[in-house]
């Protein structure tokens, strides 16, 4: 019998304070175990996901679903291996769990330590991706939290197959990984305030923003991926034609894909030309300014309407805008951008250095591509999602995103009425090592 949301969320509560009490030895294990059965699974993933496929295209063909959600439900034996990778990785991490913070002697026989602990329960809601079942399952075991997938229709077969791969695994308990396909398990998942400790929505701004809309559970998540590459008057142009290429073009898809090229009108003329030939031989569509269209000429350059600057793509489409001073690629940043990934492409260290200091977003670059937005590519191994909130976690959040911490104080029979009255003992509040 299948169990209700609310019992599926109970009995992943439970496994969840078990999880925390595994060694990393365990933790460990547990995530190798994972990856080599979904390598062995590759031919029943395969033919899944081959499914899911199938349903898409005629979603496809509807317009339920875009071309980039129907490449990212697509999986391949490359896609797979880079999943298994990324878990072995992220089992090779050092241990997120009961690292001391803080260490702190009030008095003589009184330790205060500000220690990390796991978060609890997680309950992940994404659409068309393959690769967030595996992500966030070795993410959760090792961190000890407990979760809860509730993947979309598109992606049902898949994450079954998937699902499948990673059931009995050694010293886990039972309900840790849990997996939701009724639909209307988001709403219920969204309402168990008392039982899920974060909310991760992976997919559209629409997803992200129904979660964010109808839940009082915290969650983790950005509303949309806006990201510029802005090319200050010192760029090098081979450098930013081949950035504003990468972050466009590797996989305009993702979320730190480059949505809008920003160029300063010292070298706008010299730029914008070599990047409309390098952007047209790849298929990308541009839209731009009056300014960039008069440099480029009307029939290469799409009018772009001023109250459509904010606007994610994820397809092989660039907005550019000539500006004239830093300030002024800024400012456009602050008004349209999401506080995703910024870039900036300049030899001028004191131009990068202002733009660093000065733009607000979770990931800043200077001469970097903004698809480095990744948990991979940070060293984290692996990501739950990207968020652009400014509490608990920013950007790509891996293993320390999914921990907070407690205060374990240890005492040799202290109470509090030693410490006030006329002969009160005197608190030492000495910092000790964390070691």
């Amino acid at each position: 019998m299948s169990l209700s949301t609310r019992q599926a969320a109970l009995l992943a509560k439970q496994a969840s304070r078990r999880l925390a009490t595994l060694s990393l030895e365990q933790r460990n294990a547990a995530i190798h175990a994972a990856a080599d059965s979904v390598d062995q699974s590759r031919k029943q993933l395969l033919a899944a996901n081959a499914q899911d496929l199938a349903q898409a295209d005629g979603m496809l063909a509807s317009g339920e679903i875009s071309q980039a959600t129907y490449e990212r439900l697509r999986l391949t034996d490359k896609k797979i291996d880079e999943m298994t990778r990324s878990m072995r990785t992220v089992a090779d991490l050092p241990d997120p769990l009961g690292r001391t913070l803080q260490k702190t002697e009030l008095d003589t026989g009184l330790v205060l330590e500000k220690v990390t602990c796991p978060l609890g329960l997680l309950a992940v809601i994404f659409e068309a991706r393959p690769d967030a079942v595996t992500q966030i399952s070795a993410l959760a075991l090792k961190s000890g939290n407990s979760v809860i997938l509730k993947p979309g229709a598109e992606v049902r077969e898949t994450s079954s197959a998937l699902m499948n791969s990673l059931e009995s695994l050694p010293d886990v308990p039972a309900g840790a990984i849990g997996l939701l396909h009724d639909r209307k398990a988001v709403r219920e998942l969204l309402e168990l305030n008392d039982l899920v400790d974060l909310v991760i929505p992976r997919g559209s701004k629409q997803l992200i923003g129904f979660v964010q809309a109808n839940t009082k559970i915290p969650v983790l998540g950005h509303a949309e991926g806006i990201c510029h590459v802005y090319v200050d008057a010192a760029a090098d142009v081979a450098m930013a034609l081949n950035i504003v290429d990468d972050a466009k073009t590797d996989y305009p898809a993702a979320c730190n894909a480059a949505e809008t090229v920003l160029v300063h009108e010292a070298i706008a003329e010299q730029f914008l030309p070599k990047l409309a030939e390098r952007l047209h031989a790849k298929s990308v569509t541009l839209r731009g300014c009056e300014k960039t269209r008069t440099i480029l000429g009307g029939d290469k350059v799409e009018t772009i309407a001023e109250d459509n600057w904010h606007h994610e793509y994820s397809d092989l489409v660039l907005a550019a805008r000539v500006v004239g001073s830093l300030d002024e690629a800024i400012h456009h940043i602050h008004e349209h951008g999401s506080s995703h990934t910024e870039t900036i492409v300049t030899e001028n260290a004191a131009a990068a250095e202002e733009f660093l200091a000065r733009v607000d977003a979770a990931g800043v670059f200077h001469n970097a591509s903004t698809r480095f937005a990744d948990g991979f590519r940070y060293g984290f191994g692996a990501e739950v999602g990207i968020s652009t909130s400014k509490l608990h976690a920013r950007g790509p959040v891996g293993l320390e995103g999914l921990t907070t911490y407690k205060y374990v104080l240890r005492g040799s029979g202290q109470v509090v009425r030693d410490y006030h009255g006329p002969n009160a003992r005197q608190f030492t509040h000495k910092r000790l090592s964390n070691d």
